[in-house]
């Protein structure tokens, strides 16, 4: 109710019109009524928001400012229509300060008012500045997001990429001896024999237990089956083992699933399964291992949101959720997990047109070349909170191994562009020979590992990889550099043999030593055992390939008779607990790298130079072959 007060010295208004009793009620009735409609219309009227302001609280203000925008952007496009008026509805669109908890029936309304305004100028959503031909045109910051243009899907283009391979992926098959050819045969049949009981006891999970006739399942993966089916798969299509690779791929099409949620190993899930999937695909063009890789890719990406995009080593595939191992110091990263990435994702972007696997790893690139390096060497244990190292522990073996090994090879999967990989390789395999290797009292080469200055003179069975390594990156070093390497290569190569030569069932130990007057030998219990590992005969592969000197396909059919006499049981190929008795006990585990590694380089060891040619491929480190890119691989005229 108003109330009208009297000033002091004057009549009320009503008496100073000479109203009477009636009147005054009347008047009094037709002031409120018109003071009602005023307010009123401040709450009514369009573009009153500036009002409303004195009234309401800012959240309320917003609310219906939203809802005043819309109706009158509605208002103004029926105008438009009814009248054909020349003029240009405004857009509407959710302000930047709306809440996000806005009524749903407010946001309908705005979704209708934008639909019906007609097509918003193009911009950047949020951009308060479109830039075109050097000029600046404003635009509202809250615009309605541009329509896109219309773009054909990024395809990658297949039959382009195999005309790139200057040779037959499974080669020419001319001019071998019947001797190399019954070799290879003899380890077809393994793979062959391996394959068909996985399929008959084990199919979906991850390994066969060979002893009990069983799958294994384990807690690498996150959930993820047929760990043995991926691995297995490029080594059937390059074997020619058409039947059983059918198998395979038929699995992965009906029964390989991703939506899974459970703790898996970055690493392991990629040099896998991502790995496998890739390496498939550019050897058959089939699209469901390129799908199937991409999805699997996604998944991983959440591990890398860190303060400094170090990723960690486990993630939940389902929730995105990642942590670090529990054993690794203070919750690091390890070395050889982040630093075993670089490969597949550059394929992952380059088979998506998505450039975020891409950057993800060159930032991991960034982030070690800012870190202080202890003699040049790579410690391995980071940070992925501070980018800084939390131990000097540096080893060439177990940790440490694969980053080095995708040092080299992503210089030569980029056809010798990547710089920037191979003066970090370059720098480190420096380091390396400075203050890690060492030779034993008998001659023997080895690589020792480092502890904060102390020399620990052991080498791991995983080590044993850095012979093919060396030689690799040898073939492009300088005259003197090249031969020095190719010599340094043969040598480790050679200890590593020495390893096998001196165990009683010429099988090496996981780990061999050079102390208490000890050389090549396991010195503990728990360093006796074997478990199928691919590594020595990975370098045989590389040092034959690279010099064609006989003893490496000698050495790598003694390996063969080894597997055959120690390691196969009735129902597949088992690791065994110790090298050194005739009689071994066997661990009930085909491992999945068994013929994912082990079995290909030693049938690739005895082919000809021309299947899976070095000139066309670079090897994962779970033997995977993916591609040099010769040439841009993605469709013309694409991003």
């Amino acid at each position: 109710m108003v109330v009208l007060r009297k000033l002091p010295g004057m009549p009320g208004w009503p008496a100073a019109l000479g109203l009477r009793l009636p009147q005054k009620f009347l008047f009094l009735l037709f002031l409120s009524g018109l003071l009602t409609l005023c307010f009123g219309a401040l709450f009514l009227l369009p573009d009153s928001s500036r009002f409303k302001r004195l009234f309401l609280p800012r959240r309320a203000t917003a609310s219906a400012s939203s809802s005043s925008s819309a109706s009158s952007s509605s208002a103004s496009s029926s105008s438009t229509r009814d009248t054909d008026l020349p003029r240009s509805p405004p857009a509407a669109a959710e302000p930047r300060h709306a809440s996000p908890a806005a009524p749903r029936r407010l946001r309908e309304k705005l979704r209708t008012a934008a639909r019906m305004a007609g097509p918003p100028a193009r911009t950047a959503p949020g951009s308060r500045q479109q830039v075109q031909g050097g000029e600046s045109r404003a635009q509202p910051a809250s615009a309605a997001p541009p329509a896109r243009e219309t773009r054909a899907p990024f395809r990658f283009d297949y039959e382009r990429f195999r005309r790139s391979l200057r040779h037959p992926v499974r080669g020419g098959r001319s001019g071998e001896d019947p001797e190399t050819r019954a070799r290879r045969m003899k380890i077809k049949e393994m793979m062959k024999f391996a394959w068909d009981n996985y399929k008959q006891y084990a199919l979906g999970k991850n390994e066969l237990r060979p002893l009990t006739r069983n799958g294994h399942i384990g807690n690498m993966f996150g959930g993820l089956r047929g760990a043995t089916v991926i691995d297995a798969l490029d080594t059937l299509y390059i074997m020619e083992l058409e039947e059983e690779f059918q198998e395979a791929k038929q699995w992965v099409e009906k029964s390989f699933d991703l939506n899974v949620n459970g703790e898996a190993s970055l690493f392991e899930v990629n040099i896998r399964y991502i790995g496998g999937l890739l390496a498939t695909y550019y050897l058959t063009g089939e699209e469901v291992f390129k799908s199937k890789a991409l999805e699997l890719g996604e998944k991983l990406l959440p591990a890398f949101n860190t303060p400094t995009g170090i990723p960690r080593g486990v993630i939940n595939l389902g929730s995105g959720m990642s942590w670090s191992w529990g054993w690794a110091s203070a919750g690091s990263s390890i070395l050889a997990e982040f630093g075993t990435l670089h490969l597949e994702f550059l394929h992952l972007s380059e088979l998506s047109g998505n450039p975020v696997f891409a950057e993800k790893v060159r930032n991991i690139r960034r982030v070690l070349s800012r870190v202080e390096k202890p003699q040049g060497l790579y410690p391995n244990f980071l940070s992925p909170v501070t980018g800084s190292w939390v131990q000097h522990h540096v080893s060439i073996g177990g940790l440490g191994d694969s980053f080095y090994e995708y040092l080299i090879k992503s210089w030569l999967m980029s056809d010798k562009k990547d710089s920037e990989a191979k003066k970090m390789y370059d720098d480190a395999l420096e380091a390396i020979e400075k203050h890690l290797v060492k030779k034993s009292a008998g001659g023997l080469t080895y690589i020792a590992e480092w502890r904060g200055g102390i020399l620990d003179h052991k080498m791991g069975h995983l080590a044993c990889f850095s012979g093919g390594m060396i030689a690799l990156g040898a073939q492009h070093g300088a005259g003197d550099r090249r031969q020095r390497h190719m010599e340094l290569a043969a040598e480790i190569t050679s200890t590593c043999h020495e390893s096998y030569t001196r165990s009683d069932t010429k099988l090496g130990p996981e780990a061999f030593r050079f102390d208490a007057g000890s050389e090549a030998t396991a010195t503990r219990l728990s360093e006796r055992y074997y478990i199928l590992r691919p590594e020595v005969v990975e370098s045989y592969m590389y040092l034959w390939r690279l010099t064609h000197q006989p003893k490496y396909r000698h050495w790598g059919w003694e390996v063969v008779q080894a597997l055959e006499k120690h390691c196969r049981v009735e129902a597949g190929f088992s690791g065994i607990r110790d090298v050194y008795t005739t009689t071994p006990t066997h661990d009930n585990m085909q491992q999945s790298f068994f013929l994912a590694e082990t079995l290909k380089y030693l049938y690739l060891l005895f082919c000809e130079d021309d299947v899976l040619s070095l000139e066309d491929w670079v090897f994962n480190t779970e033997a995977h072959p993916l591609p040099i890119n010769h040439t841009d691989l993605r469709a013309a005229g694409q991003p």
